[in-house]
């Protein structure tokens, strides 16, 4: 069930990762926090502990656009009930 709501929210993260109009910075932290969902670790609460903290970072980028930053914001959410 855990892999199903992270699958769930790695195509959310796709899908803002696709919006022109988040800049292409957040874009890549973006990506940078889903390729740590795939690190090669033992211990899958690290790998969701370090993408709630990228996450957190990317939601108080400045550039942000607001919907964006409220996405991250539920997303951020969403694990707090994973972890």
């Amino acid at each position: 069930m855990i892999n199903e709501r992270i699958i769930g929210i790695v195509d959310i993260l796709d899908g803002i990762k696709l919006d022109s109009k988040v800049p292409k910075n957040v874009r890549g932290k973006i990506n940078e926090a889903i390729c740590c969902l795939n690190e090669n670790c033992d211990n899958e609460a690290l790998n969701l502990s370090k993408f709630l903290n990228q996450l957190e970072d990317i939601a108080e980028d400045p550039n942000i656009p607001s919907y964006t930053r409220i996405e991250i914001l539920n997303i951020v959410g969403m694990l707090g009930d994973i972890i």
